[in-house]
C-alpha cells in the first residue's frame, strides 16, 4: 500500500504534462524543508545549508528529464544533498573558514511549565550538539535514522553502503552518545 502510494505520488510529478518549472516548485514546496534540515544536520551552518539547498535544486532542475523513477523524488534529492554537502566538506571554504553552530531550538509552549520548558531544550540542545560533535560517518546515520526517520535500507541505498555497515555505524554512534549522556548524568547528578 505504502509502495503504491509512493509510485502514485512521484509520478504526479511528471504526469499531466507539467513543466519543468512546475515540476520543480512542487518539488521545492514538498521537500525544501527536508532538504535544508538535511543539510544543516551535516553542515552546522545556517547559511552555509541555504546555499546548498539552493544548490540542491538547481542540479535537480537541470537533471529533471534524466530522472528514470528507479527511486522515489525524496531519495533522489537526499542523495543530491548528500553529495553536495560531502563536497562542501571537500571545498576550499570549508578547509580554510572557521565555522560556527548556530542551532537553536525554539521553546515549545504547551502545558510544562516556563522552568520545565527551559530545561527540556537545554536538554534537547545539548543533545543534538552531542550528535553534531560525533564523527561525520557516526552522525549521518543517526541524524537520517532518528530525526529523517528512514530506515536502514534506505539509508544503505542513500549513502551507497552495505546495510550491515548502516547498523554497525549506528550500534557505535549510539555509543559514543551513551557514554557521553552517562558521563553528563554522573556531572549533573
Amino acid at each position: 500500500m505504502l509502495v503504491n502510494k509512493i509510485e502514485s505520488h512521484s509520478s504526479s510529478y511528471q504526469s499531466n504534462q507539467l513543466s519543468k518549472e512546475e515540476q520543480l516548485q512542487q518539488l521545492m514546496e514538498e521537500y525544501g524543508d527536508m532538504v535544508m534540515r538535511l543539510a544543516y544536520t551535516y553542515l552546522k551552518q545556517r547559511e552555509v545549508a541555504e546555499d546548498i539547498s539552493q544548490e540542491v535544486f538547481i542540479s535537480c532542475y537541470k537533471n529533471l528529464e534524466t530522472f528514470q523513477n528507479n527511486s522515489t523524488y525524496k531519495t533522489w534529492l537526499y542523495r543530491i544533498t548528500v553529495n553536495k554537502c560531502k563536497d562542501y566538506f571537500r571545498s576550499w571554504s570549508y578547509k580554510n573558514i572557521r565555522y560556527q553552530d548556530l542551532f537553536r531550538s525554539v521553546f515549545k509552549s504547551g502545558d510544562k511549565s516556563v522552568e520545565s520548558n527551559v530545561v527540556d531544550k537545554e536538554n534537547q540542545e545539548m543533545i543534538f550538539e552531542q550528535v553534531l560533535s560525533l564523527p561525520i560517518k557516526f552522525r549521518e546515520v543517526i541524524i537520517l535514522h532518528y530525526y529523517e526517520e528512514l530506515s536502514i535500507n534506505e539509508i544503505s541505498i542513500l549513502l551507497e553502503i552495505n546495510s550491515n555497515t548502516v547498523k554497525t555505524r549506528l550500534h557505535r554512534g549510539r555509543h559514543l552518545l551513551g557514554s557521553f549522556l552517562k558521563e553528563w548524568q554522573t556531572y549533573e547528578s
